[in-house]
């Protein structure tokens, strides 16, 4: 009998608004009672399989940004902010002054978490008519591949968008590392939006003011077990995320993500304490295609399961988001995306299965 996530619920869309993904079993639980096998649905085209490799010297170093010296306004690395955002759409960050400790909770929070017994998970599992709670997202038909992991997913800021019924209390410390770690990351957030405003040609507040006001944010935590044939299957599928930015904490130990670079899969080596930011379609919307979001997708490990969190940042439902007057000239950058309202670009993402970069051409404007 499989481990099935799902907590009833119609197939209306949820009261985030945004979408719903129909309910799938639990990888972690099926690998607990059998771990060598691997389910004909998580195997994956053989186009689309992963290649594992144990070596990764020879793989080039996506951008290292230190965080102290862009809060001091330190040009050379705004510059270094800049290239990137434009090559690479994806950095790590040290220094950005957030506790070790802080991180260290956050991590052992979820590792809790992930070890509760199923029939405690389930109490916070989402609904099919819901994108929160515990289980998967983007499952849109019975017949997909599925990706070899589990999640939970929170609205977190502002704390009226908390849905506590999703929230694990009773698990000791988790709402508080929660929290505490949920405002670091909007700290960190707040410094790099004035960042990107000011190279969109904006003043520092300028695409806070424009998206009226505060970043939204949503955290996805997220449960990569071992298998036996990790060149089979992926722990995510490759995807851009539908968010201004994101603020990834990676498992220190542990190598799982790749980023589509020059058409070839790039893993990420984790840096310790350090944290991945990748840009998001709204600001590359924003950015009239300056900065781009890029594909990236989650593998797995052999011999150790895998952590990670996920902090999406993210305008208000209401937003209208469209390119910005500076990024647009007529004569050689002409404008790119139609203005739309944030929560409609979500929906259409999330009608969808993750593949690569599809959607993001409902805010194209047609190039004829």
């Amino acid at each position: 009998m499989e481990a099935r996530v799902e907590n009833g619920g119609s197939c209306e869309v949820g009261k985030s608004g945004w979408g719903k993904s129909l309910p799938v079993p639990s990888i972690q639980e099926i690998m607990r009672s059998d771990s060598q096998s691997v389910p004909q649905r998580y195997i994956h085209e053989n186009k689309d399989r992963p290649i594992i490799s144990e070596d990764l010297a020879d793989s080039p170093e996506i951008p290292v940004i230190d965080f102290s010296f862009l809060a001091k306004g330190n040009e050379d690395e705004v510059q270094k902010l800049h290239l990137a955002c434009k090559d690479w759409g994806f950095f790590q960050v040290i220094n950005h002054g957030v506790k070790e400790e802080i991180l260290e909770k956050m991590k052992a929070a979820v590792a809790a978490f992930f070890e509760l017994p199923f029939q405690e998970k389930k109490k916070y599992a989402k609904a099919e008519n819901e994108i929160e709670g515990y289980g998967q997202n983007f499952v849109v038909s019975e017949h997909q591949k599925l990706d070899w992991s589990d999640m939970i997913y929170l609205f977190t800021l502002p704390s009226q968008n908390r849905n506590f019924k999703f929230w694990p209390l009773s698990l000791p410390g988790f709402k508080e590392a929660l929290e505490e770690y949920s405002r670091e990351m909007q700290k960190i957030a707040e410094e790099l939006q004035a960042n990107f405003s000011v190279l969109m040609g904006l003043k520092r507040d300028g695409l806070k003011r424009l998206q009226g006001g505060e970043l939204k944010q949503g955290i996805r935590m997220n449960y990569y077990p071992i298998c036996s044939r990790p060149d089979l299957v992926l722990g995510i599928s490759p995807h851009s995320d539908g968010t201004s930015f994101t603020l990834l904490l990676q498992d220190d130990d542990v190598t799982g993500l790749q980023i589509k670079h020059n058409e070839a899969w790039v893993p990420v080596k984790p840096i310790p304490n350090s944290l991945v930011v990748n840009i998001g379609d709204a600001t590359e919307i924003q950015s009239n295609g300056m900065y781009e979001s890029i594909e990236h997708r989650a593998i797995i490990n052999e011999k150790k399961p895998r952590i990670s969190i996920a902090t999406f940042m993210f305008p208000d439902d209401e937003q209208e988001i469209g390119p910005v007057e500076a990024m647009i000239d007529d004569q050689n950058h002409p404008k790119l995306y139609r203005n739309i309202k944030y929560v409609d670009y979500v929906r259409e993402k999330f009608s969808r299965k993750m593949e690569g970069k599809a959607h993001t051409q409902f805010a194209k404007l047609s190039t004829r």
